[in-house]
């Protein structure tokens, strides 16, 4: 952020920086897609299982990935002040941590077949989930190591690498899943297990890549070199700041898995109708998410130089960009809501009328929560450019589960609202953590940084 920018140049930089990274969002989604169509051709047994297993292991990387987002605005801080020291250090902390925390977690995803059992799934189901998981553990670690230097990059600015790096491993994820899973090209029939191995075999291409880049466009930052002595300084100031982060997440994904299971409980039409309706807004809050961490990048910066009145126009233009894009998405949502719908689903489906009924009406909720939930996550972006993650963490804790899931339940099912209900009682989880956040960020934050 320069102080000397006007609006105008504040948003033309802030979408520079930020559309990559919305793209590269939309590429790892359309990795998770392409791995459910071509496991449901396969078997419905393998796409269950598959579902069962990714939800598993999602919850785990979501967490280990709060280290990866700490150390984007570290290394952006460091890189306004030029200090090539603190770029290196806290890229490799992050990369220690996220290695180490892998590790931890990896028997979790090994041995989880009791923990499905418990959680009252079928044998059989638990059985294929956990050999997936199994298989998926293998590359765990290279996928942590992967978000570390992604954020690292972006931190420099190089989100077009980011992008191109995450569609051609979407594109490459797409040519295995075909080849493992079926048996195509001469690959062996593997089934779900062939959709793991195509899972690891990316995760380590992408990680290859990566470094192989990082050494080739950023030398002078010498981010490998003595890769195995041990900062404690660094460590632990990656590690304060990326635990809360990773709780952070782990608290607004629990809100919303929370939502899928209480769902189930309405109907199964209704959870059908719930999944279509969350891909469709998953699809519309990346670019928020994008925006976000390119706030996170140019606020980390403006903190680095003290340049209080460009973080604070920055801010400003960040957020007014995000409630345009909600803008545009409501009316999308409320004027054509069944053509949206009906891409996913087949014309000759029987239950089709009954779910794009049900999927209507969340649409007409999701247009509500468009605006409190791109607020929420900008606010967040911000705030970690100010490196400020723990207090954010309790808002977060406070508004998705103490005020969010009650709030579902008690307006789906005391109210009797059903599934617009609890999408309702999402809406107000999320109002509920964008005025805290971005009241957090106006009044604390801001002062922070003289003018």
């Amino acid at each position: 952020m320069d102080g000397r920018q006007t609006y105008a140049g504040h948003a033309t930089t802030l979408l520079a920086l930020g559309l990559p990274l919305v793209g590269s969002h939309l590429a790892q989604i359309a990795i998770g897609v392409t791995d459910n169509i071509m496991l449901g051709r396969y078997s419905v047994e393998a796409l269950a299982a598959g579902t069962l297993g990714w939800s598993f292991a999602f919850v785990l990387f979501i967490m280990g990935s709060g280290f990866a987002f700490a150390v984007l605005p570290m290394v952006a801080s460091a890189v306004a002040t030029h200090n090539r020291r603190q770029v290196r250090r806290a890229t490799r902390m992050g990369m220690w941590i996220s290695t180490l925390y892998g590790i931890a977690v990896m028997p979790f995803l090994i041995w989880s077949k009791p923990i499905f059992i418990a959680l009252g799934q079928e044998s059989k189901i638990a059985e294929l989930a956990s050999t997936y998981l199994a298989i998926l553990s293998i590359g765990l670690v290279a996928s942590l190591v992967v978000m570390v230097l992604k954020s690292y990059l972006a931190a420099l600015e190089r989100t077009q690498a980011v992008f191109w790096i995450t569609v051609v491993a979407a594109i490459l994820n797409g040519f295995l899943n075909y080849a493992l899973i079926f048996g195509n090209f001469g690959a062996p029939e593997l089934g779900l297990k062939g959709a793991a191995a195509a899972s690891v075999i990316v995760q380590f291409a992408t990680l290859f890549v990566v470094v192989a880049y990082c050494m080739l466009v950023t030398p002078k930052y010498a981010l490998f070199s003595r890769l195995w002595r041990l900062d404690s300084e660094g460590f632990r100031r990656v590690f304060q700041l990326g635990w809360p982060i990773g709780l952070t997440n782990l608290a607004e994904s629990g809100l919303f898995s929370a939502t899928a299971l209480m769902m189930g409980w309405v109907g199964t039409l209704s959870l059908a109708a719930h999944g279509i309706a969350t891909q469709l807004a998953a699809m519309t809050f990346v670019v928020h998410l994008g925006l976000s961490q390119a706030a996170t990048v140019r606020v980390g910066q403006a903190a680095g130089r003290n340049d209080g009145i460009s973080l604070r126009d920055g801010a400003k233009v960040t957020m007014a960009v995000s409630a345009i894009f909600a803008l545009l998405t409501i009316g999308i949502y409320l004027t054509a809501p069944e053509l949206l719908l009906g891409l996913f689903l087949d014309a000759n489906d029987p239950d089709r009328s009954e779910i794009m009924s049900i999927g209507v009406s969340l649409l007409v909720v999701a247009a509500l929560f468009q605006l409190v939930d791109g607020g929420q996550v900008i606010a967040l972006g911000l705030l970690r450019g100010l490196q400020d993650t723990k207090v954010p963490m309790m808002h977060a804790v406070v508004s998705y589960w103490l005020v969010g899931i009650p709030s579902c339940y008690i307006i789906g099912f005391w109210i009797g609202w059903g599934g617009v209900g609890i999408w309702l009682g999402l809406v107000v989880g999320l109002l509920c953590a964008s005025i805290l956040m971005s009241y957090r960020f106006w009044t604390h934050g801001v002062s922070r940084v003289p003018i």
